[in-house]
């Protein structure tokens, strides 16, 4: 896996590269001190996974987060890291795009494994992680009549309140009766039909929107 670091602070950058470049299967192959930096290596090395803190001086993790989706390579993930997890910039930073979060005091064998779980198109936390976050800082709204969930369908309706609840594609299948494939599929139609990366979005969304829970 090739990752580009990103952080304000020469000696943090270094204390991640010397974990990251411990793991066998991680390579570090760009360091940025700023957002935009971050993005112009992600454009040049197109790297798997982006480490990127979220509070930097100048263009920060969150802008840096959406001049990297801009890119449109879908191959490209951004993992953030942060102080604190309950913490608006590490919500606005998930709509920009980033995949999960890991904060600062993170153990080393844990971070590699965050590395590899977000290269794999894995959120990196429990969607009721990313519900408490989005949830201390937007209402929940009330169930809409339009707009895009009103292209979805009342199958559709049911996964994407499942998901958001933090059940995994097996569960969704069995509380439905289901196959598994099934579920995938109606989980890619809903981040297709949405324009949505992962299932941290998919929460995002379906607290927002007023779904969140609703399985019909």
């Amino acid at each position: 896996m090739r990752v580009v670091v990103a952080d304000d602070q020469v000696v943090v950058r270094a204390g991640l590269r010397t974990v990251l470049g411990a793991a066998p299967d991680i390579d570090v192959v760009g360091e940025a001190g700023d957002g935009a930096r971050a993005a112009e290596l992600a454009e040049q090395l197109r790297p798997d996974v982006v480490l990127m803190d979220v509070r930097m001086p100048g263009t920060d993790g969150i802008e840096g987060t959406r001049l990297i989706r801009a890119l449109g390579d879908p191959a490209i993930r951004v993992l953030v890291v942060t102080t604190f997890d309950l913490d608006r910039h590490v919500y606005d930073a998930l709509r920009a795009g980033a995949s999960g979060f890991v904060l600062k005091d993170v153990e080393p064998e844990d971070l590699q494994v965050a590395v590899r779980t977000v290269h794999a198109g894995h959120a990196l936390f429990a969607p009721s992680v990313t519900r408490r976050l989005v949830g201390s800082f937007v209402p929940a709204a009330p169930k809409p009549d339009a707009g895009p969930v009103g292209t979805l369908t009342g199958r559709e309706r049911e996964v994407l309140g499942l998901v958001s609840t933090g059940m995994s594609n097996a569960e969704i299948a069995d509380w439905l009766v289901l196959s598994e494939t099934t579920v995938k599929t109606h989980v890619s139609r809903l981040l297709g039909k949405l324009d949505l990366r992962d299932r941290v979005q998919l929460v995002i969304f379906a607290y927002e929107n007023g779904l969140l829970g609703d399985s019909g």
